[in-house]
């Protein structure tokens, strides 16, 4: 299970992760996640409580950096808490399932199977060049493979100059990766090929890929 514990007064702040050791995930795998899953918790702090909003971020590496970039809205107060901030949390969630416990071959409890990143790091906002090239790459990436996608010089720039009043780009640059993976690692093989075959027997999404990643960790059982 991966907890994520939260003490902040006046003097200090204090933020405690919990992970497995048969759970986590490494650097490598945790980077693929937040990449193939860009929607994200954005987690900061004013004086009183948490905030957050849910946005897409990209996820690039520049000179053995790792980075996060994204924007919110102007009228989010949560931008003042943006600019040079040490304290910063990104939450990305991989595919996740509930797992019946009437799969197992002895008695047991159900539980649920996920992917989980926690991306720590120091923000900054960015300036309006950096965020027209980092609107451009948004764009480029969600937009270059479609049929008359709507890329950055296809817009009217007033049009664009307008709409870039509306919005904050930041940047974090991320110093702190927890990663987990409770994905049946405990179970049988027995039990972990029937895990794999009833949720490959469903329709929705998020088991099909807890399956498939369950499939790509024990290959052998499924030759």
């Amino acid at each position: 299970m991966l907890v994520f514990i939260e003490h902040n007064d006046k003097l200090k702040r204090m933020i405690i992760v919990y992970i497995s050791e048969k759970d986590r995930l490494d650097h490598d795998e945790a980077v693929q996640i937040m990449k193939s899953y860009p929607f994200a918790i954005l987690i900061s702090l004013d004086e009183h409580r948490p905030l957050a909003t849910h946005i897409p971020v990209e996820i690039r590496a520049e000179k053995g950096k790792l980075y996060a970039t994204g924007h919110i809205a102007y009228g989010n107060m949560q931008k003042k808490t943006l600019d040079h901030n040490r304290d910063v949390l990104l939450i990305f969630q991989g595919p996740h399932a509930y797992i019946s416990s009437s799969w197992y071959e002895k008695e047991d409890v159900p539980t649920w199977n996920y992917i989980a990143v926690h991306a720590y790091g120091t923000s900054r906002v960015i300036t309006d060049d950096e965020l027209i090239s980092a609107l451009g790459n948004m764009l480029k990436h969600y937009e270059s493979h479609r049929e008359n996608g709507r890329l950055w010089d296809t817009f009217d720039p007033d049009f664009i100059r307008r709409q870039m009043k509306g919005i904050v780009g930041f940047e974090l640059e991320i110093t702190s990766i927890q990663a987990a993976a409770k994905m049946s690692q405990n179970r049988s093989d027995t039990d972990y090929k029937s895990i794999v075959a009833e949720l490959e027997k469903s329709n929705q999404k998020e088991e099909i890929q807890v399956a498939k990643w369950m499939r790509e960790k024990r290959k052998g059982l499924f030759k």
